[in-house]
C-alpha cells in the first residue's frame, strides 16, 4: 500500500484537569492510530464524548497534540505553527455540523466562495470560473451567488459549505458531523453528493459521525471510537455489518431502521448474539 495521505500515529491529547495544579489531566485521546489513503473515505464513529471530534480537531490543528504524530504527506503537522497552517489550508479543509454558523451571514454566496480564492491570489477570471464550477459540482442553481445564507435551506447551506471547502481543491476534508443537523431525506441527498464529489475529484474524507448507518453509506473503512480509543478499525462493510467489538455491536443494534422486517431480523440477531456471549 502507498504512503497514506494522512497517518495518525499514537496520538494522545490531554487537557489540564479542573481543581488546580494537582488536578489529574483529562485524557481525551489515548494513543490513537489511524490512516487515510488518497481518495478514500474513513468513517470515524462513536457516541458523544468518545473522542472522535477531538481526533478530527487534532488533524486541523484545533486540538493540541500531547504526544504522537499527525503525518500529512509524510510530514508531521501535529505542532505546525500558524504560517504552516495557512499553507495547509489549501490541502486540508473542514465541513462543520452547522453550516449557518460557519458561513458569514453578511456575505453573498459568491463572496463566501471567492474569499479563499482571493486570499490565495487566484486571478479574477479563473476564480469566477471556479465558482461556477463549484455551483455545478454541489448542484446549486447558477444564480445562487447573489443570495445570502439565510435565504437557503439547511441542506442548501451545507452544499455551500461543501463548495467552500472544495474551492482550493484540497486533498483532504475533515467532515465533522456534516449531516447530523439535516432531516433524513436531506441527509441521504447530501451523502450521495459527498460520494459523487469524491468520485469526481479523488478528495479524501475523514468523516466524523455518531451514526453508524451514516458512515456505512459513505465509508471505505470505519474506525469506532470509545472512551478516547479506537476499538475497531477495518473494512466498512465488515465493521458496520458484522461488528466484532461489543461497543460496535451496541451501536449496530441501536441504529434505527425504517424497514419493519429488517428491524425484526436485527432484534433476532441481537438475541442470538447475546445468547452466544452468555453461553
Amino acid at each position: 500500500m502507498n504512503q497514506p495521505l494522512l497517518d495518525i500515529q499514537d496520538v494522545t491529547v490531554e487537557y489540564p484537569g479542573r481543581g488546580g495544579l494537582r488536578a489529574k489531566p483529562f485524557r481525551a485521546l489515548h494513543s490513537v492510530s489511524l490512516d487515510v489513503q488518497r481518495g478514500e473515505c474513513v468513517g470515524l464513529v462513536g457516541e458523544s464524548g468518545s473522542g472522535k471530534t477531538t481526533l478530527g480537531r487534532s488533524v486541523l490543528g484545533l486540538a493540541p497534540v500531547t504526544t504522537g504524530k499527525v503525518l500529512f504527506r509524510g510530514q508531521d503537522i501535529a505542532h505546525a505553527d500558524r504560517g504552516r497552517r495557512r499553507e495547509l489550508a489549501a490541502d486540508i479543509q473542514v465541513v462543520f455540523q452547522d453550516p449557518y454558523t460557519s458561513l458569514n451571514p453578511a456575505l453573498t454566496i459568491e463572496q463566501i466562495l471567492a474569499e479563499p480564492l482571493t486570499v490565495r491570489k487566484v486571478p479574477r477570471a479563473e476564480a469566477q470560473k471556479r465558482i461556477r464550477d463549484l455551483f455545478e459540482m454541489v448542484r446549486l442553481p447558477a444564480d445562487s451567488g447573489t443570495r445570502l445564507p439565510r435565504e437557503f435551506s439547511g441542506g442548501q447551506r451545507q452544499r455551500v459549505a461543501i463548495a467552500r471547502a472544495l474551492a482550493l481543491k484540497p486533498a483532504l476534508i475533515v467532515c465533522d458531523e456534516p449531516v447530523s443537523a439535516l432531516d433524513l431525506s436531506t441527509q441521504a441527498r447530501v451523502l450521495e453528493l459527498f460520494k459523487d464529489i469524491q468520485e469526481q475529484t479523488q478528495v479524501a474524507y475523514l468523516f466524523v459521525s455518531h451514526d453508524l448507518e451514516v458512515v456505512r453509506h459513505i465509508s471505505h473503512r470505519v474506525a469506532v471510537m470509545y472512551r478516547g480509543e479506537i476499538v475497531e478499525f477495518g473494512d466498512g462493510d465488515q465493521v458496520t455489518g458484522r461488528p466484532n467489538h461489543p461497543y460496535t455491536q451496541k451501536l449496530f443494534f441501536a441504529a434505527p431502521i425504517a424497514d419493519p422486517d429488517a428491524q425484526a431480523q436485527r432484534r433476532k440477531e441481537r438475541r442470538q448474539l447475546l445468547a452466544a456471549q452468555n453461553a
